[in-house]
């Protein structure tokens, strides 16, 4: 779930039109959601650019084509708060949200959430489709393996012990 302030566009990679970024964007969550949710893509300021207003209470938004694989997201009201605030170095709000990955992910580290590659030594943290826990008591994810190299087929926690900790839950 690597969001980078600075955009989507990679150096390398063309960027993608509107209509590619909506279909990737609703590829993050079930049809049902997806096809009433808003989609966003974050510009180069690191401000979001609404590409389709929606419906419900969520918010998609496509692969981050900087990363080394699919990484589209799509989150209720407050997971998007909540990774409002991840990605502005806040703390987060309270409230418990969920989030939608489909295509799965890839993470830098699975200790350091602001993390933009791997650690010498280590390497791309690579999770399936799964859907994501945010702002849950600290109690719930004690339930959960905290491992800086995390079995990505069981549930685990992401950045344990820090502010941004989440539950991270495979779907099969």
């Amino acid at each position: 779930m690597l969001l980078v302030a600075g955009g989507l566009q990679a150096a390398d990679k063309k960027m993608p039109t509107d209509a590619e970024l909506i279909a990737s964007a609703m590829s993050a969550a079930p049809t049902g959601i997806a096809k009433h949710a808003t989609i966003v893509v974050p510009g180069a300021d690191g401000t979001m650019r609404t590409l389709r207003k929606g419906t419900n209470d969520f918010t998609c938004m496509p692969d981050n084509p900087a990363t080394p694989g699919p990484d589209p997201m799509c989150a209720d009201k407050n997971a998007w708060a909540w990774l409002g605030a991840y990605m502005a170095h806040k703390p987060p709000p309270p409230g418990v949200g969920l989030a939608y990955m489909l295509e799965g992910g890839v993470d830098a580290s699975n200790t350091d959430p602001f993390a933009t590659k791997p650690a010498t030594g280590q390497h791309w943290i690579r999770t399936g489709p799964h859907l994501m826990i945010f702002g849950a008591d600290a109690a719930f994810y004690d339930l959960y393996p905290k491992d800086t190299t995390p079995d990505t087929a069981v549930p685990y926690v992401m950045w344990p012990g820090t502010p941004y900790q989440h539950l991270m839950t495979p779907v099969h």
